[in-house]
């Protein structure tokens, strides 16, 4: 039994010696082998020093604007259409009134920038409402006056009437870098202020979505991977000092939630519109007067250019800051001040910042060299009367006087843009039939939102034109006559 008992230990130890000799062989084998795979395994938990990768820590700036940012409400008055008119047994035997139908809601965000209550937005979360309410994140609500809109740049400024608010502080969007953490604050789905973040993607995103009262727009967006949905519109993108680099303004989605990109007007061109709007009720635009291409590299081979940097100036406006300058056709901007600009968006999002009669030092490439221009920048309504003026034969045979419909008119007539008719003469529009305060919408059905616009249409037609507009007490016209 001895001898059977020390057989069975003596091979269970050799046994032992042979799998532990496998064992170290086939660890060296897959050492030596490049082509192995070996799964990183890491701890789930992870203590000071053991080099686990994270991120930022956003807790503060979140701490210092998710008080900052605010729940926006709006409320519509819903247009009687024609059917409305009509006595529908529906409502009589369910009881319900048509009034009851009659308000539509709306929802966004708004972003405290004073602490005496004013609120920046984007223009179509407050656009054409009847009613504004605020409701700040400790849940007390205010009733909010609109100071003024900007639909260029998709922005209005609102004000509530309270002092001492938490505000969050402008930061500078020339800064921002792309892969930067950012943090989006705001109220989707009408929830009370919430936090998301990620990193910007791109910068000066130009996703034409944007479509100004004059028929212009500005579009330079900051793109990011922070998850922003319905109700977001208006709330802040914050660096993770806390401070304010862009106004929340879109996402690219086919169904209206977040799938993956968001975007956001830089802080640099709210600053301009905000300081304007608070201070004068409407946005002075300032303008150099060129038309701009992208330079890529098909362009730059067509056009023998050596590369692709910069912008292509087409055309330069007659009369205008640029050519006053010294700008041609032709020339290649590289720089406004000390902004490099790459493309149009870039281009108009530097000029937007500045102010009418500001000088502005353009860097430039002319015949393969290098110039340096000043021009001093006009507002753009000035333009406008310059090409008014170029227009003058049309115009005068029309024997109108033309203006932008005042904001006050367009929120009463739920309108987005037309020309209004200030003054008449003997001419065309007077001899239609066209009274003093007639509204132009449309002319062979294009809209017109601006002279400029009109001119243009006008000038490529002959014959029979239709013109359709609506009076100030809200009735609807048309009318035809011939060139």
């Amino acid at each position: 039994m001895k001898r059977l008992l020390g057989t069975i230990a003596v091979a269970f130890a050799g046994g032992m010696l042979a799998l532990g000799a496998h064992s170290l062989l086939t660890r060296a084998n897959q050492s030596n082998d490049n082509t192995g795979y070996q799964l990183p395994v890491r701890m789930a938990s992870y203590g000071e020093g053991q080099g686990a990768i994270n991120g930022p820590d956003l807790t503060v700036a979140a701490e210092m604007t998710v008080h900052a940012v605010v729940h926006i409400k709006t409320a519509y008055e819903r247009k009687p259409n024609y059917y409305d008119y009509f006595f529908d047994l529906r409502d009589f035997f369910s009881g319900r009134s048509q009034q009851e139908d009659l308000p539509i809601q709306g929802a966004g965000s708004g972003v405290i920038v004073a602490e005496d209550g004013y609120i920046i937005t984007n223009n179509h979360v407050v656009e054409n409402a009847s009613s504004i309410t605020v409701t700040l994140n400790n849940k007390r609500t205010y009733t909010a006056k609109v100071i003024g809109t900007d639909p260029g740049t998709d922005l209005a400024l609102i004000k509530i009437d309270e002092k001492k608010l938490p505000f969050v502080p402008f930061g500078n969007s020339d800064k921002v870098r792309i892969g930067e953490w950012v943090l989006a604050v705001g109220n989707p789905f009408n929830l009370t202020s919430t936090v998301t973040a990620g990193i910007v993607s791109a910068k000066a995103r130009n996703i034409n979505i944007i479509s100004g009262a004059d028929g212009s727009s500005i579009e330079s967006f900051i793109q990011t991977d922070a998850a922003v949905n319905r109700g977001n519109s208006g709330g802040a993108l914050v660096n993770p000092n806390g401070e304010l680099i862009g106004i929340n303004a879109a996402i690219a989605s086919a169904n209206g939630y977040y799938t993956g990109y968001s975007f956001a007007i830089p802080v640099n061109l709210v600053k301009k519109v905000y300081q304007d709007l608070r201070d004068h009720g409407e946005v002075h635009r300032a303008y150099m007067g060129v038309s701009l291409s992208e330079i890529t590299g098909e362009f730059a081979e067509k056009n023998g250019l050596k590369d692709t940097k910069g912008v292509y100036v087409d055309e330069v406006v007659e009369n205008g800051p640029a050519q006053k300058s010294g700008i041609k056709k032709g020339d290649i901007i590289l720089a406004v001040d000390d902004v490099t600009v790459n493309g149009t968006s870039e281009l108009q999002e530097v000029i937007a910042t500045k102010n009418t009669g500001e000088k502005v030092k353009i860097y430039l490439i002319r015949d393969n060299k290098p110039f340096e221009l000043s021009v001093v920048l006009k507002e753009k309504s000035e333009q406008t009367e310059i090409a008014h003026k170029n227009s003058s034969e049309i115009f005068n045979q029309l024997g109108a006087t033309l203006q932008q419909v005042p904001n006050d008119l367009k929120n009463k007539l739920s309108l987005k843009y037309g020309l209004q008719v200030t003054s008449l003469k003997d001419g065309i529009l007077n001899s239609s039939g066209i009274k003093k305060g007639f509204i132009i919408l449309k002319v062979d059905n294009k809209s017109v939102r601006s002279v400029d616009e009109l001119g243009n249409i006008l000038k490529a037609k002959e014959g029979g034109i239709l013109i359709e507009g609506i009076y100030p007490n809200g009735m609807r016209a048309y009318y035809g006559f011939g060139l």
